[in-house]
Formats: C-alpha cells, sequence, structure tokens
C-alpha cells in the first residue's frame, strides 16, 4: 500500500490514532486533520513517520468547512504528485465527554459529530474516496433492542446524547448512500439542521462508505494482535449483534485496517458492527 494516500480526522487519539499508525505501518502515506498538531509533539512513532514525509499534520477544525476543504487539498498533494486523490477517508471524530447526573454524558457541542461529517461531506474532492466511519451500536431503536439487557439502561441514560449526535451522523450516510433508514431514528434539526440533506451527495451517490458498530468500547489491549489470534479475536457481522458487550478501541482499528481497508470489497456499503 506505499502509494496510498488517506485523510485521517478524529485521529489525535482512539480507533483514529490506532488505525492511523496501521496504515502508516503498511506504508500508507497519512495526513491528519487536527485542532492541534502539538498533540504528537512526544508522540516517538508518529514523529518517526513524520521524518519520512508519510504522516503530514494539518492544524484545522473539522467543523469549520473551509479547514476541510484545506484538508482534502493538502492530503492529495505530494511532492512530484499533485493530482493523485485521496484513497481512504478514517473519519473517527469524537468529543470529550463530561457528567451530567441529568443529562449522562455529553460533548460540546452535542452535535460535534454530525456538524464535522457533514463539512467532510459536502467538500468531497471527485473522485470520491473510500469512506470508513465508526459509528455505535445501540443507537437506532432496533439496534438498542439488540443491546444485552443489562446495559441497555447505560446506552438510555449515560450515552443518550453522544448516540443522538451518532444517529445524526449515520442518518447523513444512510441519505448519501441510498440506504434505508427510519424516520424514528432520525436526530432531528437540533443535531442535523434544517437544510443538512441539500450540503451533501444524493441518495445513492455514495458508494464507497463503510460504516462500523462498535460495541462499547474499553481501553483493553489488542487481542488481535497475540499470535495466532488475528480477527478471530472478536466477532464482525453486518447489521447488529445480539449479545454483543464490549471491544477495545485497538480492537476496532485492527479490524478498520486489516479487514476493511485491505479486504475493501467484502465490506463496501455495508454497515457492520464489531463486539467480543
Amino acid at each position: 500500500m506505499e502509494d496510498f494516500k488517506a485523510l485521517v480526522i478524529g485521529g489525535s487519539r482512539n480507533i483514529g490514532y490506532y488505525s492511523a499508525v496501521r496504515l502508516l505501518d503498511l506504508g500508507v502515506t497519512v495526513t491528519f486533520l487536527l485542532r492541534s498538531p502539538r498533540v504528537f509533539d512526544q508522540d516517538d512513532v508518529i514523529q518517526n513517520y513524520i521524518k519520512q514525509g508519510k504522516a503530514r499534520l494539518i492544524q484545522g477544525d473539522a467543523l469549520v468547512k473551509s479547514d476541510v476543504r484545506r484538508a482534502w487539498s493538502e492530503a492529495q498533494h505530494q511532492q512530484g504528485d499533485y493530482t493523485r486523490p485521496v484513497d481512504f477517508l478514517i473519519f473517527t471524530v469524537g468529543g470529550t465527554p463530561h457528567f451530567s447526573l441529568t443529562k449522562g454524558f455529553t460533548f460540546t457541542p452535542p452535535n460535534l459529530v454530525t456538524q464535522s461529517l457533514l463539512n467532510v461531506l459536502e467538500t468531497l474532492p471527485s473522485p470520491h474516496p473510500k469512506i470508513v466511519t465508526i459509528s455505535s451500536t445501540g443507537h437506532t431503536q432496533a439496534s438498542h433492542q439488540s443491546l444485552p439487557l443489562p446495559i441497555k439502561p447505560l446506552y438510555s441514560y449515560l450515552l443518550s446524547v453522544p448516540l443522538k449526535d451518532k444517529r445524526g451522523a449515520e442518518e447523513a450516510i444512510a441519505h448519501s448512500a441510498g440506504w434505508t433508514w427510519e424516520a424514528r431514528d432520525s436526530a432531528g434539526e437540533e443535531i442535523s439542521g434544517a437544510d443538512w440533506t441539500d450540503r451533501i451527495p444524493n441518495p445513492g451517490e455514495l458508494k464507497s462508505v463503510v460504516v462500523i458498530r462498535p460495541a462499547m468500547l474499553t481501553d483493553g489491549k489488542c487481542r488481535a494482535d497475540i499470535k495466532s489470534k488475528g480477527s478471530e479475536a472478536y466477532r464482525v457481522k453486518e447489521g447488529d449483534w445480539e449479545c454483543g458487550w464490549t471491544v477495545s478501541r485497538r480492537d476496532v482499528a485492527h479490524f478498520l485496517v486489516e479487514g476493511v481497508v485491505r479486504h475493501w470489497q467484502e465490506w463496501e456499503g455495508k454497515c457492520v458492527s464489531v463486539a467480543y
């Protein structure tokens, strides 16, 4: 994958970071859009790839459309190669949560993920790159029904605000990809805005996209990297998992790169759940 280019938005930590490092290890040139590029000042891994010219840091905010447009432009630019398009977009934007007794976990703004993704879709270059986004289990009514009974209250109370934002983002993908989306699962104008469908590709126009719905995320080790385990360390299923409890962020990144990116034709156009 030496000639591939990827734009990573939300790659300063967690799934986005672990995925980006895996892509860099495969030889992919990775451009990061970061609100603070200094987040990697003490990161020897990223600094080494910067010196090699394989990692590029662009300062900007995904909530600012002009910053996203500039990130696309910079990601396509490479010394001696000014026209080759971006191959992959890895979108893993997430906020820093704050706890409220009345609302559970929240972040500011509450539509961070949705509005960032709308900016990404509105500024898509042509030809469109392959897009991988991170969503969540339990965010739609059908997905919530598939959760193990003991953790349903956790999703309903503690995670209700972030999950609504995830619904808005996934609704935007479903619209552009021409997928069925239940009206009861709409995030509403307070998350998506009144004119959101006018900002993004028309229904069915977005072909090369994969949505990954992880179970409840943990900071555990990557089980798939344990010798001989590989992808058997976690379960993957199109649609929703029943009885899917948790999965580590590192294993989700493993699936994103080793499963989706490296076997694109197997997963293209699908919504996939990942759990232990």
